[in-house]
């Protein structure tokens, strides 16, 4: 069982909040950009107008995301490598899930990554 975010330092739990929305936000956005590439591309269906938004949106959001992953890694001091990787996993649909569960489980038990 991992402890409650309460029993980090305020700051590392403010971020560590923050990086959990992003990535999932960040993962949900993949998806749906996913969706709409794998529609377009391999489908070849007529997307209406308001799907061009979908990369714009998951860019910033995704930008958003490697702001406060970055914050975290700082305040948590993370080592680079697997703060590279923690970053690079809103790049692969499914994968910030996965990475999001790991890296609350590890931070929350005070370990770095």
């Amino acid at each position: 069982m991992t402890a409650p975010t309460s029993t980090l330092p305020q700051h590392i739990g403010s971020a560590l909040t923050r990086y959990r929305v992003l990535a999932i936000t960040t993962g949900i956005w993949l998806l749906v950009l996913t969706v709409e590439m794998i529609a377009k591309y391999i489908l070849k269906l007529d997307m209406p107008g308001w799907a061009s938004i979908i990369p714009v949106v998951h860019g910033w959001v995704y930008f958003v995301f490697l702001l406060v992953t970055l914050d975290l890694a700082v305040k948590a001091r993370w080592r680079p490598v697997p703060t590279l990787g923690v970053l690079l996993a809103g790049t692969i649909p499914f994968l910030s899930f996965i990475v999001e569960h790991k890296v609350t489980r590890r931070t929350r038990a005070g370990q770095r990554l």
